[in-house]
């Protein structure tokens, strides 16, 4: 390997820094993310925009119609949105197990009106209201299946 010396070095150096500075400003910021929606594909888009409207006070943000499917996006004062999809050729829609349950955080008094309100709607319950753990929790799902979180943490 040769040595470099002097005005050789210097030069290297100055190129390196150059290059190494370069590539530094043109290192895109790191975006701000912000999670802001869940969405479900279903069979019957008029029952469940009703059943999430009835049971959890979500209101219609928007609907999209494109083309092979109608999007409505419901939201509430807490800022997560909830996209229900329905494919306009009547594909079959089945739940896969990859997924966990929405959740909804509550105050401890609103879980068991939450269930309630839930059960009113034509939610199915998995479990009542109960204890333990530091948090107060219920499972129900949805009229076609989706498993639903109510929770207070402790």
């Amino acid at each position: 390997m040769k040595k470099i010396h002097g005005l050789g070095l210097s030069i290297l150096a100055a190129a390196s820094l150059a290059l190494a500075s370069a590539a530094h400003s043109a290192a895109p910021a790191q975006p701000h993310y912000s999670l802001g929606f869940l969405k479900f594909t279903v069979a019957d888009l008029p029952k469940m925009q009703n059943f999430y409207q009835t049971a959890f006070g979500l209101t219609q943000q928007k609907r999209l119609d494109n083309g092979a499917n109608i999007e409505v996006i419901l939201t509430n004062s807490a800022g997560l949105d909830l996209a229900l999809v329905y494919y306009k050729d009547n594909r079959k829609v089945a739940l896969g197990n990859a997924n966990g349950p929405i959740g909804f955080y509550l105050k401890a008094a609103e879980v068991d009106d939450a269930y309630a309100r839930a059960l009113a709607a034509g939610a199915k319950s998995l479990y009542a209201p109960r204890g333990g753990n530091g948090a107060h929790v219920a499972m129900v799902t949805d009229p076609e299946g989706h498993e639903i979180e109510l929770l207070h943490l402790d």
